[in-house]
């Protein structure tokens, strides 16, 4: 069974140093934790990750899910395991506390969900739709709908579920075809079939509560006349009791590459009674409530299978010997040295622990102006984080996705043959990871969305405020002898990202389809420019802790290494991109459908 070491220690240094969030008091409600309680829930998380949900994530594998008689069995462990989940509460973490939730800080509930996902992915997927169904009727639903489904919600008593996609229509929700006829007394008969539907049946609960995409009888066409409804697979009487089954069922499981511990299902509605979330037509803006939640949600999968991912090639790569180092041999007393001596080896392993740690902090900053959205005292800084936290959504759901799953092929190979065999656990990372890319919006979707609505809808403006905080960054760092790699290199990252911001502002006007052509080379360039960001903060940060006299110095001097090799080896790729956007973009819209 794969290892697993939750990274408690630089969640630390992400909190209490890097983005200080111990001290952030026009943040409503931070002022009631400090990291005594922080670590103790950290490390609770971390306890129950590792000692009952990674044991079942290889059996979950390989048992999947099955659908008996109309219901989904759930492989053997996840009833008890989800029960244990409940009564120690971790459902509950980022809750209001008004619906029975502990209140933290979505800063903190993102690393609890990296360590969830890490251990078992398909496991931590059921009570992660949940926290997207209970966010969604949090903000846009009726006092009378909160009050029926939020307090089990929120307990996970229940769990919830987000229901988009047609087998006709994909991303282009404006093709779907789910009715929603009114039944009387504010509800509404849902007819229509969705498919892809994750943990859209199962036994870990008595109850689940789709939220459903559908349209009017008068809705005007297109995504305009859209909206939501919350329709529960148990009817819910007046009192909180449940009633009769409604008129829904999971018709099929997908048989999918990898998260097989979790229920991908084809759901059938057939006149199931729902009620609206939000005003009619409105649907779309009250789902991308539960969407932006789950593309978080996703970016930190891609991170957290990562990560476990390095830390089992890492643990591999010092045990296997196998060739001499080239410098001659390390360790005379065996017939050969560690893996680890070998310099691929070690590109791959850099690459991912960069890349891992450096996201991490990225993931925490998005999660902190979140929190700044919807906490902070000053309306005009409330706007302001939303704008950046906005246009980082696609880096943290695209570009972390990406690059993560090429860090879990990378841990793969760094196992070679054995890499490819079920057993060592490498395969299924590669496997469970790689829906990551392509559900809440394929990542060429991300990067389309990041160019044409986040970067050129508004004419840059979020991405200027972005870059007004790495030129008032620079500016405050460029004296310093110690940190010049670092301010030179976010220089030359930044610098590259304008050009091509620059490039495609050019051509898109009369060039409109470069934009498609040009974005996910975009996404890229702008995901490796802030990881640059990141790690020229963290390098600041370790600077300053060492010249303290800190206690950890070994912690510190590992950061500043590791930086180093971000700048070094990922930090370069900026320039090639922009290459490209230059050069490739106009050659790929040139291509007729007859040249492929």
């Amino acid at each position: 069974m794969p290892i697993y070491q939750a990274p408690l220690r630089d969640y630390q240094f992400v909190l209490n140093e890097l983005l200080d969030i111990y001290n952030q008091d026009n943040l409503a409600g931070f002022n009631e934790f400090d990291p005594e309680l922080i670590d103790a829930v950290l490390q609770g998380v971390a306890d129950f990750t590792t000692d009952i949900m990674l044991p079942l994530n290889g059996s979950g594998d390989v048992e999947g899910c099955k659908l008996i008689d109309g219901k989904v069995i759930t492989p053997k462990g996840f009833i008890d395991a989800y029960q244990q989940y409940v009564d120690n509460g971790w459902a509950t973490l980022t809750c209001d506390p008004e619906f029975g939730g502990q209140g933290l800080p979505e800063v903190v509930g993102i690393f609890a969900t990296e360590m969830k996902t890490a251990t078992n992915m398909a496991f931590a997927m059921y009570p992660g739709l949940t926290h997207g169904a209970y966010a969604a009727i949090h903000v846009h639903g009726s006092d009378k709908l909160k009050q029926k489904y939020l307090e089990k919600l929120v307990s996970g008593e229940w769990t919830g579920t987000m229901n988009l996609t047609e087998s006709h229509a994909g991303t282009d929700l404006a093709l779907l075809r789910t009715k929603a006829i009114p039944a009387g007394q504010d509800t509404f008969a849902i007819t229509g079939e969705k498919i892809f539907i994750s943990s859209g049946d199962h036994d870990l609960t008595d109850n689940i509560i789709h939220l459903v995409l559908a349209r009017l009888p008068d809705a005007p066409k297109g995504v305009k006349g859209i909206s939501l409804f919350a329709v529960p697979k148990v009817m819910v009487n007046e009192d909180g009791s449940l009633g009769e089954l409604n008129s829904l069922c999971a018709a099929s499981l997908e048989h999918k590459m990898g998260i097989h511990g979790n229920s991908t299902c084809v759901m059938n509605f057939d006149g199931a009674i729902g009620e609206l979330v939000g005003a009619p037509h409105q649907g779309l803006r009250a789902m991308f409530t539960m969407m932006n939640q789950a593309r978080l949600g996703v970016g930190i999968q891609g991170l957290g299978v990562s990560d476990i991912a390095y830390q089992n090639a890492l643990a591999y790569a010092k045990d296997r010997i196998q060739g001499r180092a080239l410098s001659g041999a390390k360790n005379a007393e065996l017939a050969a040295d560690p893996i680890l001596v070998h310099g691929d080896v070690r590109r791959m392993l850099l690459s991912q622990k960069s890349f891992n740690e450096g996201a991490r902090a990225l993931m925490g900053q998005q999660a902190l102006w979140l929190d700044e959205a919807e906490r902070h005292n000053d309306p005009l800084q409330q706007k302001r984080a939303a704008q950046l936290a906005a246009l980082f959504t696609p880096i943290v759901k695209g570009f972390v996705t990406d690059q993560g799953f090429k860090a879990c092929v990378d841990a793969q190979q760094v196992f070679g043959g054995h890499g490819y065999i079920h057993e060592w656990g490498m395969e299924q990372f590669v496997r469970d990871i790689r829906i990551s890319m392509i559900y809440e919006g394929t990542n060429g979707v991300q990067a389309l969305d990041l160019v044409g609505r986040k970067v050129m809808a508004d004419k840059g403006a979020a991405l200027k405020l972005w870059s007004e905080e790495v030129k008032t960054f620079i500016q405050m760092n460029h004296a310093n002898e110690a940190m010049k790699p670092f301010v030179s290199a976010l220089i030359g990252a930044a610098n590259d990202l304008e050009k091509a911001t620059g490039l495609i502002a050019t051509e898109a006007a009369q060039k409109p389809d470069t934009i498609g052509a040009a974005s996910f080379a975009y996404m890229q360039l702008l995901g490796i420019t802030a990881l640059t960001w990141m790690w020229a903060r963290v390098a600041n940060k370790a600077l300053v802790a060492i010249d303290s006299g800190a206690e950890d110095v070994n912690f510190y001097q590992n950061k500043l290494k590791t930086a180093g090799f971000y700048i070094a080896y990922w930090t370069p790729q900026a320039r090639g991109l922009v290459k490209q956007i230059d050069s490739a973009s106009q050659i790929i819209c040139d291509f007729d459908s007859a040249d492929f």
